[in-house]
């Protein structure tokens, strides 16, 4: 079995056996993969002892939790976990049955192909991105609510992919004929963003990078997160938040 599920920003609660009861019947060679903005390693320079609750109390789950990146991770401290061969693809190992799919990575799970690519452009910094010695001004913007994230501590520059991770997407894809089964990102192409809302969300130089892959790729579907809702935009993209979905759920369209 393999189920898809949108943003956790650190909560894992939906995981619970109340809430995710299939899980009952899962083993180990059964996924959950979450489209990004994962949270389990966002703490700023150690793995907390939140942390460290939830990723032992996923990795004693019935079943193995997949994750691609979102916006919203700590980049610094993902990127230093060990990287193993894994289904094809690499993978950080952040516990035995929790794992980081790689960017640009194909996977064969179940025998089926998964290309990942994680990352995203954040919507919540209109104020701008701060550095941690600008205290004065720290304290200023978060007496006046302001937008905006400190660099290094709540905002990290590979929030957004590099060339390199995108030529590994690309070579990876040629290598396949740029056929694969499902993708799984966590924000999604320029024209299926451009659906969701004309003028909250701007198109990026990644966006365009995933509408050439769109446009190119033969897949079944593409799944992703970012966008904070449950929607089926056609028969092929679909967004996820909340829900958990299976890998083949009945399509509205």
């Amino acid at each position: 079995m393999i189920y898809i599920t949108g943003d956790c920003h650190s909560d894992f609660t939906k995981f619970s056996t109340d809430k995710f009861p299939i899980q009952k019947e899962m083993t180990k060679n059964d996924y959950v993969i979450i489209c990004g903005d994962f949270g389990g390693v966002w703490n700023y320079q150690v793995e907390s002892a939140y942390e460290k609750h939830w990723l032992d109390w996923l990795d004693e789950k019935n079943f193995t939790t997949l994750f691609v990146d979102g916006n919203h991770e700590n980049f610094t401290r993902l990127y230093n976990y060990p990287v193993e061969e894994w289904r094809g693809g690499k993978v950080h190992k952040i516990r035995d049955s929790v794992l980081h799919l790689m960017r640009g990575e194909i996977y064969d799970i179940d025998n089926k192909k998964f290309f990942t690519f994680g990352g995203a452009k954040s919507h919540d910094i209109q104020d701008g991105i701060l550095n941690l010695d600008e205290e004065e001004k720290i304290y200023k913007f978060r007496k006046i609510g302001a937008y905006f994230r400190i660099r290094d501590y709540s905002w990290w520059d590979l929030e957004l992919p590099t060339k390199e991770e995108m030529q590994n997407g690309l070579n990876n894809l040629e290598k396949a004929n740029y056929k694969v089964e499902y993708i799984i990102t966590h924000c999604c192409p320029t024209s299926i963003q451009a659906v969701l809302s004309s003028s909250t969300y701007k198109k990026d130089y990644f966006t365009d990078y995933l509408q050439k892959i769109s446009d190119k790729c033969e897949f079944k579907k593409w799944y992703f997160g970012h966008y904070h809702d449950n929607r089926q935009i056609d028969s092929k993209y679909i967004l996820l938040y909340e829900d958990i979905v299976p890998l083949e759920f009945e399509s509205i369209f």
